[in-house]
């Protein structure tokens, strides 16, 4: 997909690509795409556990939160992030060796134009999507793979940032190789390939967070194209629906879409909803903060 990138339609991303040249060595060290994955999450992360520390303190932000009443213990964010460190120095980090040792290493000069850059990003992104989106619903339909692969990652019914990595080691390693060789077997550019990888960590935590604030992807992209927060909220809720990372279309065309729940009313009547669908009518009664508390020791 790159061509030839000294036709490119502007040099505007050529200071960067240099720069990033200048430090070849330290892009050449194993340890970089580990550290490179381990810091670009807990970046992404950062702003949203600083919302949940916060919490009722801060109005503004607290009022776009799914479920306000509830709230992450914090022997929870210990657990998440033991596991993600887990995740990514015994699965992560043997993985990219493997990788790096199968590819040849970039030699191009040329940074690629900004509109190619964006048209081989979202490329990436709809096949990565496409991928995960069957991944996904497999694992949920297979009880095998679900039960000693998948069900790790819907321990938190209530998923929140960190819950992003919180995962088995093996769909931890299956979404990162998917994610490194979407962009290397279209022959991306190494700028097009961590421009897709950051995106991809932020919009796989914000799909997490448990926020619906405005400035979120799925709020500012139209037409509902992005799920965003409470569309994959919603399938930590009821598990066999929206199953795609992070478009809608996919689950619309298969017939697993579930219109996401806004607002603190709407995710009672979800809640309200889910119970019926158990047959627990007597749960019903309860307050929603109860119910999700026991849906936790459920999924537990």
């Amino acid at each position: 997909m790159n061509g030839s990138y000294q036709c490119g339609e502007d040099r505007h991303l050529q200071p960067i690509w240099d720069k990033l040249r200048s430090h070849r060595d330290l892009l050449a060290s194993p340890f970089f795409p580990v550290v490179f994955s381990f810091t670009a999450n807990l970046v992404a992360c950062a702003p949203y556990l600083l919302l949940d520390t916060m919490g009722p303190r801060w109005p503004f932000f607290h009022c776009y939160k799914l479920k306000p009443s509830h709230s992450f213990e914090r022997d929870t964010v210990v657990r998440s992030l033991s596991r993600i460190c887990y995740n990514h120095g015994l699965f992560i980090f043997p993985a990219t060796l493997l990788f790096r040792g199968v590819r040849s290493e970039p030699g191009t000069l040329e940074a690629p134009s900004t509109s190619q850059l964006l048209r081989d990003v979202i490329v990436c992104l709809l096949l990565f999507d496409l991928l995960v989106f069957f991944w996904h619903w497999l694992h949920h339909r297979v009880p095998l793979l679900y039960r000693y692969l998948h069900s790790l990652h819907h321990q938190h019914s209530s998923p929140f940032a960190l819950s992003a990595q919180y995962a088995s080691g093996w769909e931890i390693v299956c979404l990162q190789l998917l994610a490194a060789s979407i962009p290397y077997l279209l022959s991306c550019h190494p700028l097009t390939e961590m421009t897709f990888f950051l995106l991809n960590v932020w919009l796989s935590v914000e799909d997490h967070c448990g926020y619906d604030l405005p400035w979120c992807a799925h709020n500012i992209v139209p037409f509902g194209i992005l799920g965003g927060a409470p569309f994959h909220d919603l399938h930590h809720q009821r598990s066999r629906c929206n199953y795609a990372p992070y478009f809608t279309y996919l689950d619309k065309l298969f017939g697993t879409y579930k219109k996401p729940s806004r607002g603190q009313s709407n995710d009672r009547q979800a809640e309200e909803q889910r119970a019926r669908e158990r047959g627990n009518d007597e749960q019903v009664r309860l307050r929603v903060p109860h119910m999700v508390k026991l849906d936790t020791m459920e999924q537990q």
